[in-house]
């Protein structure tokens, strides 16, 4: 079986407070892009994972063998081909347990409730039942609380992968202050609207902080601008600064420019896991 697992952003993403279990609330807005992941799953005696990148941790620690454990499938030999960057503020990670769920439960028949894989995704982290669906989606709590949103028109980006990584604890602890809320009815409006036009509505709580502490992801955020991004902003904690253009032909040339670092064209729209058999 196999399966492409989709990366995403954070076109917006506050941190409105921290809760009593030692975790922040956020308000936040993913989007599903067409960078993607492949998974192929073949039945076997016993659990295990490989993956292309060798820098990939592939033993119990990996969100993939975690949920594989979680859902209690029959054991199968895991290939990882890894293009989303770890570390990156993308939800690689997250993405792939959530397609290795999908792709299991079809796999064997399981018949596993809707609620029951996303009680099981939400154990192995925040951002993973987000991947169950995919699209354009509002969260909040800490970021498991999802509205699905009429998908946002489909957007040229370009994606920047700097050298350096940005630990989402660390990005935490570094936080001075707390947003408040905007609210949905708000980003409905800008989903519906020229979406790209609303620069106070489109931003990142984590970027004051990191930017601070590696002023080179500001400067990539600055170039995206000087080179004709519409929106320019970093995605999640960290650290892939995305650039989004009014068309293709406009991100295409402004890719060419950045021959310096891993650049990566891409495109936002309703992308879910794709599981296709053989």
């Amino acid at each position: 079986m196999h399966v492409r697992s989709y990366a995403k952003i954070n076109w917006a993403l506050r941190v409105t407070g921290k809760r009593a279990d030692g975790f922040h609330d956020l308000e936040t807005l993913f989007q599903t892009v067409s960078l993607s992941d492949e998974l192929t799953f073949a039945p076997a005696e016993r659990l295990t994972l490989s993956c292309s990148e060798a820098t990939i941790p592939a033993g119990e620690s990996n969100l993939v063998i975690r949920a594989a454990r979680a859902l209690g499938a029959p054991p199968v030999a895991i290939h990882l081909i890894k293009r989303i960057p770890a570390g990156g503020g993308l939800g690689g990670g997250s993405s792939n347990a959530a397609a290795t769920l999908l792709a299991l439960d079809r796999m064997f028949a399981l018949r596993t409730s809707p609620e029951r894989l996303r009680q099981i995704a939400l154990a192995l982290g925040s951002d993973v039942p987000f991947f169950l669906e995919g699209g354009t989606a509002y969260a909040t709590g800490r970021g498991e609380t999802l509205v699905p949103l009429t998908p946002s028109p489909r957007i040229a980006l370009l994606l920047l992968f700097p050298r350096e990584r940005v630990s989402t604890p660390d990005a935490f602890r570094s936080l001075r202050r707390f947003s408040e809320p905007i609210g949905i009815d708000r980003y409905r409006a800008v989903v519906a609207g020229d979406f790209l036009a609303n620069p106070d509505v489109l931003a990142n709580d984590f970027e004051e902080p990191v930017f601070a502490r590696l002023p080179q992801l500001r400067l990539l955020k600055e170039r995206l601008s000087s080179e004709g991004a519409a929106w320019a902003g970093m995605s999640g904690s960290g650290s892939t600064i995305v650039g989004a253009f009014r068309s293709e032909a406009e991100r295409d040339q402004a890719a060419a420019r950045f021959r310096d670092l891993r650049a990566e064209p891409a495109t936002s729209g309703p992308f879910a896991i794709a599981v296709s058999e053989g």
